[in-house]
């Protein structure tokens, strides 16, 4: 079954989920189905020294199909949702030049959001308000909040210090709240593309595990190594790549700190820590009206096309 000219009618699939959800085996499926060019939505999966931790596609797994945004980033770098969703907005356009339908995948829905939804043009935050700021104790910070953009302050948790920090740099350096950003956001391809979405929420239980299955997998396949060479590039422990699921646990390994067993269980608990945040925000977050998939992904492709590969 094939769909209509993906350059034509701007057709873009999105595939999101949870970690472990079967993600990258659908979108293969799909491009079997329609020439295609799977697009990465995953933000660990950017980075190109997490080809193992990150469950990123091996070359053998991505086969003859075009993948793009997959290990295109140096861990020294980071990488923004606004950098992110600028170089998803150029690959779907070269694959709807291409007459290829653009295969959004992935697990982190602020990238899909902000692709979709647009940025807050939110002006430079003035770096000594900012320092100023993050000095502050998170009550302190909220109480700040709460008589400068009392709106703000009701939305979020008292206790969320990033977000708290965040709307309040905002206010003091711009002199607007963050709604008012927010409610100007620029530069979405929502209204510009036909979008088939599929959200994956398969039994947690089954999900879970799967992540402890993975893990063990990418142990076996070289997660141990990879920690290591990353290790001795010395980046900072603030780097996006350095605090990706998994890589803490196994430096302790690597230092003595840990056992085996121990990093491995606490790498799986993290994992499945995340899969719940995960599988929490794309069930509360995504639109209403996007299709789930609420059953392990088995061999009943041909009915997940009828959902995502239509006119």
């Amino acid at each position: 079954m094939n769909m209509i000219s993906p350059k034509l009618y701007k057709n873009v699939a999105l595939v999101v989920g949870p970690t472990a959800s079967g993600k990258s085996a659908l979108a293969l499926e799909i491009a079997k189905k329609q020439p295609s060019v799977i697009i990465n939505a995953d933000s660990a999966q950017v980075y190109s020294d997490l080809q193992i931790l990150s469950a990123r596609p091996s070359t053998a797994e991505m086969g003859e199909t075009e993948h793009k945004l997959f290990g295109y980033i140096d861990g020294s770098e980071s990488c923004s949702a606004a950098r992110w969703a600028r170089d998803a907005r150029t690959a779907i356009a070269d694959a709807h030049g291409n007459d290829l339908l653009p295969i959004l995948v992935g697990g982190t829905g602020m990238y899909v959001r902000i692709l979709l939804d647009g940025i807050a043009p939110i002006p430079e935050i003035d770096p000594g308000i900012r320092q100023s700021i993050r000095k502050m104790e998170t009550l302190e910070a909220y109480q700040a909040l709460q008589k400068l953009d009392p709106v703000s302050a009701e939305r979020l948790n008292s206790t969320d210090t990033t977000r708290v920090q965040r709307a309040l740099e905002v206010i003091e350096s711009t002199g607007q709240p963050l709604d008012h950003w927010q409610k100007r956001k620029v530069g979405g391809i929502a209204d510009d593309i036909r979008l088939h979405p599929l959200v994956m929420l398969p039994p947690r239980e089954w999900l879970y595990q799967r992540c402890d299955l993975r893990l063990h997998q990418m142990i076996d396949g070289g997660a141990r190594e990879e920690v290591e060479a990353l290790l001795a590039r010395n980046l900072p422990a603030n780097q996006p790549v350095m605090r990706a699921i998994g890589v803490a646990e196994i430096a302790g390994w690597l230092t003595g700190d840990l056992s085996r067993e121990v990093a491995i269980e606490r790498a799986q608990t993290v994992t499945r820590r995340y899969a719940k945040r995960q599988y929490t925000w794309f069930r509360n977050q995504s639109p209403p009206l996007w299709p789930r998939l609420e059953k392990p992904l088995n061999n009943y492709f041909d009915s997940i096309f009828e959902i995502i590969l239509h006119d």
